[in-house]
């Protein structure tokens, strides 16, 4: 932990800093957002991300071969972009507020292979690894059908290598499934938040599994450290992985096509608003990267976090980025948005956060199984608790001082009638029967 005369220094700097200590629902509005348009960050740039989506396309041959769910989007993952009309007006009635414009549900929550949105990140870096392999090893062209890899030759080949992570859950089950149908050898390191059937799942697809009383970080050090001792062996960096963030971004692709589909304008006059669950960054830091190159100036972007694991928001707001942690100031990281259990956010993800993302808000998590419930009611749309984590967001833009003062930094009051929000769903698909039942009763 930090010195109470760091803390009371970090509070006297940031000021929103004593509420989320406190556990408390705060919304932060970050002060070097640029609403502006970009074309690099990082030295990423939207080839980066064309690179990343012809890499998937070349994979989907395979992909519906070794996964026949797939076979119907010809071996593309690609989950529904669905407007939740219900949904809305449920939510207007629980929080008596009007809310502006259409709200949307993107359903990564429903992603084929593993059923959440690291089916984007984690999938795309195991492909990735698997070509450079093979295209080492001179078996594999990239001009070749790659429906070959679901041959024996190609799993007897990979079988040769193995692939290491350390996850809260969902990262571990992406990677897991599909390295495992590929023929790697794959060792998750799962941390104590991660549920019990995530690890069943896994280990009945071959997967070794290595559990800890310990959380995500402990995961991920110890994940590292096996990986290190063999040569053999690939780390899936989960904090630091610029394939994982890519393959996350070709998400605002998918996306674009699908708002153009529904007839959804975003321009100058119809501003985009998408809220994003975060545990340690990638995910929805892909995503806001991706929403970002494509829309610039009119898509805004907003993280959620668990009250009780802000790491993401601790860390861009004191600049301190992966040097605090949330237990630096005696905060659990206990949560029951598993997903979200992350007490030391990604540093590269923070930094390319650091003038494109407009801001974070922290959720207490019966609000998570409140929302959870009422999305079942109004849509029979079923999801896990870590996946509502964006519906409060709704409520901060819409009715309160400090979304009334973000939308007024930005011009856009006139524009809100407008506005379209989009609320992304990180995953619940998998989920069994009994334990999804068992969320829908505490929502209730």
């Amino acid at each position: 932990m930090f010195s109470k005369e760091k803390i009371d220094e970090l509070i006297k700097n940031h000021p929103k800093l004593s509420a989320i200590i406190n556990t408390e629902e705060t919304f932060w509005q970050n002060p070097l957002y640029n609403n502006s348009d970009i074309t690099e960050i990082e030295g990423l740039k939207i080839d980066n991300i064309l690179d990343a989506e012809n890499r998937l396309k070349r994979f989907a041959p395979y992909i519906a071969i070794d996964f026949p769910e797939t076979a119907p989007e010809r071996g593309i993952i690609e989950s529904p972009l669905k407007e939740i009309s219900n949904m809305k007006i449920s939510i207007e009635n629980l929080l008596d507020m009007s809310l502006e414009g259409k709200l949307l549900l993107k359903c990564d929550s429903h992603l084929p292979i593993s059923g959440s949105i690291k089916a984007r990140g984690g999938i795309y870096e195991v492909l990735k690894h698997a070509e450079d392999l093979a295209t080492k090893e001179g078996i594999l062209s990239l001009n070749d059908d790659y429906s070959i890899l679901a041959q024996d030759k190609f799993k007897n080949f990979f079988s040769q290598y193995k692939i290491v992570v350390g996850s809260t859950g969902n990262l571990g089950l992406s990677i897991g499934i599909m390295s495992a149908m590929m023929g790697f050898k794959v060792f998750v390191h799962m941390s104590a938040d991660a549920r019990q059937w995530k690890k069943d799942l896994l280990r009945s697809k071959g997967v070794n599994v290595i559990e800890y009383e310990a959380d995500y970080s402990k995961a991920v050090e110890e994940g590292r450290k096996q990986s290190e001792k063999d040569p053999n062996s690939y780390f899936v960096d989960d904090e630091n992985s610029v394939s994982l963030f890519l393959g996350y971004a070709v998400a605002a692709l998918r996306l674009k096509k699908q708002l153009k589909e529904m007839n959804i304008i975003v321009d100058n006059n119809h501003p985009l608003f998408v809220y994003l669950p975060c545990g340690v960054g990638g995910g929805p830091g892909g995503v806001a990267f991706g929403l970002k190159l494509l829309y610039g100036a009119n898509v805004h972007c907003f993280f959620a976090e668990p009250t009780h694991a802000p790491c993401m928001v601790i860390g861009m707001m004191t600049r301190l980025h992966n040097e605090v942690s949330v237990q630096d100031f005696d905060i659990d990281n206990l949560t029951e948005a598993d997903g979200l259990a992350v007490g030391r956010a990604s540093r590269f993800v923070g930094k390319v956060m650091d003038s494109i993302l407009s801001g974070i808000f922290t959720v207490q998590d019966d609000v998570l199984y409140r929302y959870l419930t009422l999305l079942a009611d109004t849509e029979n749309i079923y999801i896990e608790p870590s996946a509502a984590a964006g519906f409060p967001g709704l409520k901060w833009i819409n009715s309160t001082p400090e979304g009334k003062k973000y939308i007024e930094s930005i011009n856009l009051i006139e524009k809100m009638k407008n506005s379209t929000h989009i609320v992304w769903a990180t995953g619940g698909s998998m989920v069994p029967r009994d334990v999804m039942q068992s969320y829908y009763k505490k929502g209730r």
